[in-house]
């Protein structure tokens, strides 16, 4: 059995029966969980050929973090903190930038090379490298940035942890998050899409092509190269008639844009704000 076959069993088995965490072997193996997965060799979701798969049993050590932590403070000058969880160490060592007040919590991990501006990234979450957090920005627990990813200003991804089977928000490899975007409940925005600013994504949110001569509806995924806008969409009520949210695709990135540039470019092209 390898380690972290012993590991996820332990945790899991944990997670089933909290009176096993009076055990040292049990505690250390959620220890360890947490320590592995701050250093980016465990990860909460991966992507494989068949999709995203959740490893919840990552997620079950998370939940059983915070039950063998402490309260205690922290003080960052002129900072201080009272939590439970502390902040990510080594920064400088593994090349990532953060820059004052910005906030990785430990258990989360950062690729070298990724720009975390006065934002958040909470525990759990994995940011890829080359992607900027920028101001304001909240990376929700568990979620999963890729790599060249830009979160604009005011950027809310949402936490999952509870059930833990359940998926995290995933934004895949050169997405581009307009400013004061949200996408919670689990939702994966997929490679090189491109969201305008404000649009609002859940797992029940309609996302649809407006691009062909019938409207086709996705939920819960946005798919790879598209180009999405805030919309409105009639639905009756036994009040009446009235307009709720939806998200339009409008379009494709296009191959021609150079990849520096696309990003905002991709907007323009559509008139779209950032």
């Amino acid at each position: 059995m390898s380690s972290i076959e012993n590991l996820s069993q332990k945790v899991s088995a944990a997670f089933a029966d909290r009176a096993k965490l009076k055990e040292a072997g049990y505690v250390a193996a959620v220890r360890e969980t947490l320590a592995l997965l701050d250093a980016g060799e465990v990860r909460v979701a991966e992507k494989g050929p068949e999709g995203w798969k959740v490893n919840a049993w990552v997620k079950e050590a998370i939940l059983l973090f915070f039950g063998i932590s402490d309260m205690k403070v922290m003080e960052v000058e002129p900072f201080e903190f009272f939590d439970k969880i502390p902040l990510k160490k080594g920064l400088e060592a593994a090349g990532v930038r953060v820059v004052p007040p910005g906030v990785v919590r430990y258990g989360a991990f950062v690729e070298r090379g990724a720009v975390v501006m006065p934002g958040y990234v909470n525990i759990g979450a994995r940011v890829g490298s080359g992607t900027m957090v920028d101001t304001w920005a909240t990376v929700g627990s568990c979620a999963q940035v890729g790599r060249d990813v830009h979160l604009s200003g005011g950027v809310g991804l949402g936490g999952v942890l509870e059930p833990p089977t359940a998926s995290p928000v995933i934004i895949e490899d050169r997405a581009f998050i307009g400013s004061r975007c949200i996408v919670v409940e689990g939702v994966v925005v997929e490679e090189e899409a491109v969201l305008g600013a404000n649009v609002v994504l859940t797992a029940s949110t309609p996302i649809i092509d407006v691009t062909g001569p019938e409207e086709k509806v996705y939920k819960g995924r946005v798919p790879a190269r598209s180009v999405v806008i805030p919309g409105m969409k009639e639905k009756q009520f036994p009040a009446g008639r009235y307009m709720v949210p939806c998200a339009l695709i409008i379009g494709q990135r296009k191959e021609s844009t150079d990849k520096k540039t696309s990003l905002n470019a991709a907007l323009r092209d559509f008139a779209v704000p950032v």
